[in-house]
């Protein structure tokens, strides 16, 4: 039996970095795994790490070079690189793009191009405005076809009150669901 192609396209949620890398190299030893990085997050350094330091780890988790341009994105789909692809972390800037069609970076490239394949894309949601701004864009994703979510919850409802944050443990579970079609359940938690 072949093993599973996961894209695991990272966004610039940089505080979620080290939970969904050490994701990552725990799926590492049980799919095939392909990193993708928007421009923003294969590029910026933050105070949780250095970009390059990142992509070496994704690298050296993966065996695989990221793809980190919408040229390097753009075979996934003629190719069918993946069974299915997961954005972890997903922004609220890349929801909103998501939500109305725009494909301007490596992530939103790589969603648009497996997408036209019918497979299913799984959504790591962290953002500080899920229940203000981008709850719209959840929304309209939550309505579409091929889209599901990894079950989220609001990390800190006393000092970010409109931030959620998917729960990296259910990651895997959340792409297997998907996989078979189902949004695995309960989302919100």
């Amino acid at each position: 039996m072949s093993r599973i192609k996961m894209g695991l396209a990272l966004c610039g949620s940089y505080c979620t970095y080290e939970k969904v890398l050490e994701v990552a190299k725990d799926l590492s030893e049980k799919y095939d795994i392909y990193p993708i990085m928007s421009d923003t997050a294969s590029e910026t350094d933050s105070r949780f790490g250095e970009a390059e330091e990142h992509k070496r780890r994704l690298k050296e988790y993966t065996g695989r070079e990221v793809i980190d341009t919408v040229t390097k994105a753009e075979p996934i789909g003629p190719k069918k690189l993946f069974d299915v692809l997961v954005v972890a972390p997903c922004t609220g800037n890349t929801l909103g793009k998501l939500a109305n069609g725009i494909t301007d970076t490596a992530v939103t490239m790589a969603v648009k191009a497996h997408l036209r394949n019918g497979r299913p894309v799984v959504i790591g949601v962290s953002t500080n405005d899920a229940l203000s701004g981008s709850a719209k864009n959840i929304g309209e994703l939550l309505n579409r076809k091929n889209y599901y979510f990894v079950p989220f919850g609001q990390d800190d409802p006393e000092k970010k009150p409109t931030s959620l944050v998917a729960h990296w443990d259910k990651l895997e579970e959340a792409a297997l669901a998907a996989l078979e079609g189902r949004q695995l359940q309960p989302m919100i938690v």
